[in-house]
């Protein structure tokens, strides 16, 4: 990277008063990892090792990232629950936010944390082609000066579902027509291991893991080293791509501290509850004794996989070790699940609930399509990525930005500062959580069941709430909803979708193009050149609107459907019934006449008989005339 490249970054970021935190990362392929002992595959790693290095920063210094694409593919990166400060270029969305970098090529991502107010637990991990799931992901824990909470030592705990196969196959078997139910690639095997601030935790020694991953610990190979008498934070996060996770220690309590970044009142737990992308903060009392050493347990929610293969393995563990040597307590594993409400967290710093100055309705669900392939659908319509990233088409249209259908019919415009509840109803029977980029919401009323008349599984909203519990990804239960407050305060484009990444590549989202006009004034002179050149190195467009044209109505050959099954009787079909109605019709008259008639004598069948034998003798010799001999 060039050092003007350098100052022009940072000349167009509040970090240029501040510290930065730079970090090298190519991304490549890596051969032959095998963290769950069973199987080894390639991965998407960084510098050529796997898992990629975590990610830790105080929150008074900006991050940047120089992402080298390595791949034979288009990548991004996203740093998930990042509020970008107006920059959402940055966000590293596919699609949204970017084109995506050519194999070959880097782009530099400014994170300014010294300027957004944010500290906890997030992560970091690829948003293009399900590259996440193939490994491109890693922890990011922003440290304040100063903690909410006081504590000896803290640890990250990474969780994450892990499949034997490449995405790209497996997602070619999830949407085909093969597969008309939709059933997720259920994984092989799930993941558990350890980071603290910048450093993996090594293996359990005197164990033998294979050589590509062997400087970090991995489920039973894994442990975490306690002192008698300390306190321990733990931050949990879920990467997975499909999983729910239920996290527990035996003999041991756990308080929650912090929620997707938002620390809050201590809340006791006997386990967490982790859907995909969701994070918690636990403290956790070491024990007074070292005569055992304690189970740490991971059990993956069965409840969305369509079938569990006889070789899946849903309980994890690993250890908490006071003493090597020592024996390790096991009080067994547990099989009934009961959901977390988030709502009953408090959040330390009181957010009172604004008054709500718009809604957005959304409902979702899923069905088998046009093509045969089972796609999900917000509103009717089939999320696909426009040809212009949305951010580009926000600073390129002028006046006409404002113009929602600009965007693509997935598309929804926010006004500036506007108060916005966004209500997710979920027509599935399965439970999804949505991740929205940009902001952290308020969760204003949760609904067990929509469509009941039973107050207690659908509460009316509740206005004047004096602090709702607000964090960046929440789950919607199945034939539930959800009411999201957020306040447009964040000009760009940001998307909303569910975190499983098979639905979400089902188009399971929509996207907010939030503040056109104000996003067009703070971005002026500040959008990196490189932007626009991967764009065309990729040959995509990048001005105008989501289909590359400078109009607000012309959106030819953006990219659109499948589309729902028409029910019912179709042109084609009402005119093959009528041919087969008719034809059965004439049939039964003639059956019917005939049974009617009076019938032939016994001479007139004896008549007809010669007749036809003799005109079959005439048409013998005609074609023994036509195939004789000559010469």
């Amino acid at each position: 990277m060039t050092l003007s490249r350098v100052i022009q970054l940072l000349s167009i970021s509040t970090c240029a008063l501040a510290g930065v935190q730079e970090l090298w990362w190519n991304v490549t392929y890596v051969a032959n990892a095998n963290p769950d002992g069973l199987y080894e595959r390639q991965v998407v790693g960084v510098n050529g090792t796997w898992p990629p290095p975590p990610i830790s920063v105080n929150n008074s210094d900006s991050l940047l990232i120089h992402l080298t694409n390595s791949l034979d593919q288009p990548t991004t990166l996203h740093n998930h629950g990042m509020f970008f400060n107006s920059t959402s270029w940055m966000d590293g969305a596919l699609g949204v936010s970017q084109c995506g970098i050519p194999p070959g090529q880097t782009f530099d991502y400014l994170v300014p944390i010294n300027s957004s107010g944010q500290w906890g637990t997030y992560w970091t991990h690829a948003h293009a082609s399900g590259q996440y799931v193939d490994g491109l992901r890693t922890p990011l824990v922003l440290h304040p000066a100063q903690e909410t909470y006081q504590y000896d030592e803290e640890f990250t705990v990474i969780l994450g579902d892990w499949y034997h196969e490449q995405h790209s196959v497996l997602m070619d078997w999830y949407l085909s027509i093969a597969n008309p139910g939709g059933a997720e690639p259920v994984p092989d095997s799930g993941l558990i291991y350890f980071a603290q601030n910048s450093t993996y935790l090594p293996p359990i020694s005197g164990t033998s893991p294979s050589p590509v991953t062997s400087a970090v610990g991995f489920n039973e190979n894994s442990t975490l080293p306690f002192v008698p008498g300390k306190t321990y934070r733990l931050r949990v996060i879920n990467t997975s791509a499909l999983s729910t996770f239920y996290f527990w220690i035996d003999g041991h309590s756990m308080r929650i501290i912090e929620a997707d970044g938002t620390d809050v009142e201590e809340y006791p737990v006997d386990a967490l509850d982790l859907a995909v992308a969701q994070r918690y903060s636990v403290l956790v009392d070491a024990r007074n004794d070292t005569s055992s050493n304690w189970m740490i347990h991971a059990n993956m929610d069965p409840s969305m996989f369509d079938q569990v293969p006889s070789t899946l393995n849903l309980n994890l563990t690993s250890s908490i070790t006071y003493a090597e040597g020592e024996s390790i307590t096991d009080l067994g594993t547990i099989s009934d699940y009961a959901d977390f409400n988030d709502t009953l967290l408090v959040p330390t710093a009181v957010v009172p609930q604004p008054t709500a100055t718009t809604t957005i309705n959304l409902e979702f669900f899923f069905d088998t399509m046009n093509d045969g392939t089972n796609h999900a659908m917000i509103n009717g319509v089939v999320y696909n990525p426009p040809l212009v990233p949305a951010i580009l088409s926000e600073l390129t249209l002028g006046s006409n930005a404002t113009v929602q259908e600009a965007y693509g019919p997935y598309s929804f415009i926010l006004e500036h500062l506007d108060v916005v509840d966004i209500v997710v109803k979920n027509l599935d029977t399965n439970h999804h959580p949505f991740h929205l980029h940009g902001h952290k919401f308020q969760i204003v009323n949760r609904v067990a069941v929509s469509d009941s008349n039973d107050t207690t599984l659908n509460p009316p909203l509740v206005e004047g709430q004096a602090n709702p519990m607000r964090r960046d990804t929440t789950v919607i239960p199945g034939g539930g909803s959800v009411t999201l407050r957020v306040v447009a305060d964040n000009p760009g484009a940001w998307i909303f979708h569910c975190h499983i990444e098979w639905h979400l590549e089902a188009g399971l989202a929509v996207q907010f193009i939030e503040a056109p006009l104000q996003a067009q004034e703070r971005a002026a002179g500040k959008v990196p050149s490189y932007m626009y050149e991967q764009c065309a190195a990729l040959g995509n467009p990048y001005s105008g609107n989501a289909a590359g044209h400078a109009s607000t109505t012309d959106l030819s050959g953006l990219p659109l459907g499948p589309y729902q099954q028409k029910m019912g009787w179709l042109p084609k079909g009402i005119l093959a019934m009528t041919g087969c109605v008719v034809t059965a019709v004439i049939g039964m008259i003639t059956v019917v006449w005939y049974s009617m008639g009076e019938g032939d004598s016994d001479a007139e069948i004896e008549e007809e008989t010669r007749r036809r034998l003799a005109a079959k003798a005439q048409r013998g010799k005609l074609l023994f005339g036509m195939f004789k001999r000559r010469g």
